[in-house]
């Protein structure tokens, strides 16, 4: 199956590795407006560079994995659709409510795939924990508890036009809840301010965030822009016969015991590039499998809007400390 990736940044660069380790895949062609980015990139993996979109859309090409920024996502995947590619697009699928859920609509009749990169979905730790849990292993589920930390903030700028921490880091949260709960009835945050360098971006650093279904199970959702001890990404489901647990992952599981300390390991693995790397390459197997079955095998562009719904809700929920029923 022939790619093409749409912008040769961070992300752009996980899925052309993610594509070059596939054996039924093949890295074609790479696009972004910055030609020595994407030719950086290109020469990497062997694919040609380009820094005409057009290109993307006339080439002979199966798919297309856009990673270009949030605003672009909506214009890009029209295009992929119109030149009869497959999507695989980054989250959010759009910068608002408006604009995803009008993409969702235009796409009702769409016959490709097109598929929003929510890929903790396909961590095999998560996907085993949902597994147990729908095979009834802990009874009916009860509780979800995530907690998600990045090591560090990103950039200032970058925080700025990101659309802000829930719909850039906790949306993920949010369609892992959704994966495990299904529709969410209500939403109840408490946004945090407590790290002064990031006091002028406008944007929390941290949040609490408490999602209920029709049926009273909760997902709470703990998120921080910093954490000392590295990526912070564990997971907790609790029903009456038990609970199931996915923890963090560290380089080695070496234990050093001493007179001074006890128990002591590594720090968590750094960043998602290292911890979701698993993830991200079954997210495209998924993908793939999607394209050559027809078969919907992964989240779709309504999840995507409904992720992002949740995003909003728990943003004015934190602003004005009400619980928002949607």
């Amino acid at each position: 199956m022939k790619f093409a990736i749409i912008g040769a940044g961070r992300i752009g660069q996980v899925h052309a590795r993610s594509v070059s380790e596939n054996p039924d895949a093949e890295l074609t062609l790479i696009y972004d407006p910055d030609l020595g980015a994407a030719k950086l990139l290109a020469d990497k993996h062997y694919a040609k560079a380009c820094d005409n979109e057009d290109d993307v859309f006339s080439s002979d090409i199966d798919a297309v994995i856009v990673c270009s920024p949030t605003p672009l996502h909506p214009d890009h995947v029209r295009k992929a659709v119109a030149a009869n590619k497959a999507v695989l697009c980054e989250k959010p699928v759009a910068g608002s409510i408006e604009e995803a859920q009008a993409l969702c609509d235009e796409l009702k009749d769409n016959p490709n795939p097109v598929m929003l990169g929510f890929n903790r979905r396909f961590d095999p730790s998560f996907a085993k924990v949902h597994r147990m849990v729908d095979e009834g292993k802990i009874g009916k589920l009860e509780q979800l508890a995530i907690i998600s930390r990045d090591p560090a903030a990103p950039p200032k700028e970058y925080i700025r036009v990101s659309g802000g921490i829930f719909a850039d880091m906790t949306i993920h949260d949010f369609d892992m809840a959704r994966f495990f709960l299904g529709e969410i009835e209500s939403v109840y945050t408490i946004g945090q301010n407590l790290d002064p360098e990031l006091a002028d971006t406008g944007d929390f650093d941290g949040a609490y965030v408490l999602l209920k279904n029709k049926e009273g199970v909760v997902a709470s959702i703990v998120n921080s822009r910093h954490c000392a001890t590295g990526y912070d990404q564990r997971l907790e489901a609790f029903g009456p016969d038990g609970s199931l647990v996915a923890d963090n992952k560290r380089p080695t599981t070496v234990q050093v015991n001493t007179r001074e300390i006890s128990a002591a390991q590594d720090p968590y693995l750094d960043f998602f590039l290292e911890r979701y790397t698993q993830a991200f390459g079954n997210e495209l197997a998924a993908f793939m499998k999607w394209v050559e079955t027809g078969k919907v095998c992964g989240p779709t562009v309504e999840d995507g809007v409904k992720a992002l719904i949740l995003a909003k809700a728990a943003e004015e929920s934190a602003r004005k400390g009400t619980v928002i029923t949607l």
